[in-house]
């Protein structure tokens, strides 16, 4: 079975969609199953993603110390590491200035609790979105510089920053950067740049985000500072950086980079501490968004990551970084609460402005590379957001310009295979941008008005090649064919230690062939609750939202035979545990 090969005989079920496998080598997976002794469907998952030959062996142990390379093998980081232990020895004035989303916030918290562990207090700055824009700003560097710092970190931004880092430089301000945005233009004026995604680094670590290079260049910093003997000397005990790694993690997952390798155990070991309630700000958006009990990679995107992010979008810019940073339990409560109002006020605006993109794309319609929609007093905070809906909706990049006065402000999202980031720096190359920069899945660009028109074109041409050669689109990819009485939680628990899944990783699909719907019923809102017989075993299901989809119309005709297809769910009651499936599609045998 080949890629593209039609799983089940199903060429349109019912949401519309083929099943084709999503295996391009079955031989592969059969080698696979005999090499790490696992069952077929699992070594078919990990055949699927195309795991390297070299880290299968490993795959299954996610500890830090199985993926961590050495902090080294990125460019730049012995020296900045070095100078910032010798900032840290002598006491000097130090600051972090932050990007005002969730990477750029834990990048930052995570700078505030090293320092703080050490004894040293940190500035930390994050720019208002609505006043500074994205990244460093003269005016920001000069009001640091003027406050009497002297080494200024950057994190999840600065790696184009040329003019801003330039006025540092000439305030007497030394400037670190610690990003992972691509750079296509040289450097900035900066003592050290610390990034995977730069001319001539070849550590191979392009896929981690700027919390992930910031706990690299903190690891440096404490090896460095062991070398010297520091903490002996000073008598302080040496942080404990994995206590960091749910700061990564959830910068991780909500930075939409790939769950492979390294990332993936930063995430495996950030939900233990996550669910170990150590940092006070977490455990407190924990409490308001009503997670109990063990978290999953989805709670950090869905639940934590867009009420830390509420403060950047529409409210105080800071508040987020400063509540991960914090160990105060009475001040972590009260941030998340005032984070909590400020995401239901986003989320008030956001379905403002995406009905508003939704009937301006519906009556322009799309472009080949690119969907792009565009608004007069949109609200900034809230485009980005706007953006992956229509990526979802249309399986298209997209773009939402906010546009304010002569200037429109864009985030732009992406879908797998097509690089937004290299886009967007191609049309800063040619000139039609003021600003503009990212990765390949998300990027953000400011342009003239004047010129608004001009940009959307470019970028359509450039996208529009990818786009028509990626591979998937109308189509849904089912890893592996298992009846229910291969549904064991033995088999469960396999397939989660082959997680945590997300971008880059996707959540395993299962079809179950040749289900005949023995009971339907609408339960909670609008899911269809299933049970189902194949042969003589029996499948409790469910399909969250669907009663009003042609799935779900599907699921109620009780009798008739069916295929499922969905992602597992364990249902632990009175201490048994029993594998249930999330339908997504079915389709008529």
């Amino acid at each position: 079975m080949s890629r593209g090969a039609v799983c089940l005989g199903v060429t349109r079920s019912s949401a519309g969609r083929a099943w084709r496998y999503r295996l391009d080598d079955d031989s592969r997976a059969t080698g696979i199953a005999q090499r790490l002794g696992i069952p077929e469907p699992l070594a078919r998952i990990l055949a699927g993603r195309s795991v390297p030959e070299a880290d299968l062996d490993r795959h299954f142990d996610t500890s830090l110390k199985a993926w961590m390379p050495d902090p080294s093998a990125l460019l730049d980081l012995d020296r900045a590491a070095e100078r910032l232990a010798d900032a840290l020895i002598a006491g000097e004035p130090c600051a972090v200035f932050g990007d005002y989303d969730v990477d750029g916030g834990t990048s930052s918290a995570l700078m505030s609790r090293y320092f703080r562990a050490l004894g040293r207090p940190l500035r930390v700055y994050i720019p208002d979105r609505m006043t500074e824009g994205y990244g460093p700003n003269p005016a920001a560097m000069r009001q640091l510089a003027e406050e009497g710092i002297r080494l200024l970190v950057t994190v999840d931004c600065g790696a184009q920053a040329f003019d801003a880092l330039a006025v540092a430089e000439q305030a007497g301000l030394q400037v670190i950067v610690s990003d992972h945005h691509q750079m296509t233009a040289g450097s900035p004026a900066a003592y050290a740049v610390v990034n995977p995604n730069q001319p001539g680094d070849t550590s191979g670590l392009g896929h981690v985000c700027a919390a992930g290079v910031t706990f690299m260049l903190l690891a440096g910093v404490n090896r460095d500072l062991r070398r010297r003997n520091w903490f002996a000397k000073a008598g302080v005990a040496e942080p404990d950086l994995r206590r960091y790694l749910d700061l990564v993690a959830l910068a991780t997952v909500c930075d939409v980079v790939p769950l492979v390798g390294l990332n993936r155990a930063f995430v495996k070991h950030g939900l233990r501490i996550l669910d170990a309630g150590e940092n006070a700000g977490l455990a407190a958006l924990k409490q308001i968004a009503g997670l109990k009990g063990a978290l999953r990679s989805s709670h950090f995107g869905f639940a934590l990551g867009p009420r830390v992010n509420a403060g950047g979008r529409v409210g105080r810019a800071e508040l987020g970084a400063l509540m991960l940073a914090s160990d105060d339990v009475a001040f972590a409560g009260e941030a998340a609460s005032e984070l909590d109002r400020y995401n239901r006020e986003r989320q008030s605006i956001e379905a403002f402005v995406l009905e508003a993109a939704l009937e301006q794309v519906e009556k322009t319609g799309t472009r080949p590379g690119l969907v792009a929609a565009s608004g007069e007093g949109w609200h900034a905070g809230v485009v980005g957001i706007v953006a992956g809906r229509l990526k979802d909706k249309y399986d298209l990049p997209s773009a939402v310009f906010a546009i304010e006065g002569d200037i429109a402000r864009a985030s732009l999202r992406s879908v797998s295979g097509v690089d937004l980031g290299a886009a967007v720096g191609a049309a800063k190359a040619e000139g039609l941008l003021v600003s503009g920069g990212g990765h390949a899945m998300a990027a953000g660009l400011s342009v003239e008005r004047a010129r608004l028109e001009d940009v959307i074109a470019f970028l359509d041409e450039r996208l529009a090649p990818a786009v028509e050669s990626r591979t998937g689109r109308g189509l849904y990819a089912i890893d592996a064919v298992v009846g229910p009485a291969g549904l064991t939680p033995a088999f469960y628990d396999m397939v989660e230690r082959a997680g945590p899944y997300g971008a880059g990783n996707p959540e395993p699909v299962i079809a179950v062939p040749d289900a005949r719907i023995v009971d339907a019923r609408i339960v909670g809102e609008n899911h269809v609750s299933v049970v189902a017989m194949c042969g003589g075993d029996r499948l409790k299901a469910i399909a969250f939202r669907a009663a009003d989809t042609p799935v779900g119309a599907a699921l109620m005709q009780k009798g008739r035979p069916i295929h499922l297809a969905g992602r597992l769910l364990a249902n632990d009651w009175q201490g048994q545990r029993r594998i249930e499936l999330s339908i997504e599609d079915a389709a008529a045998v």
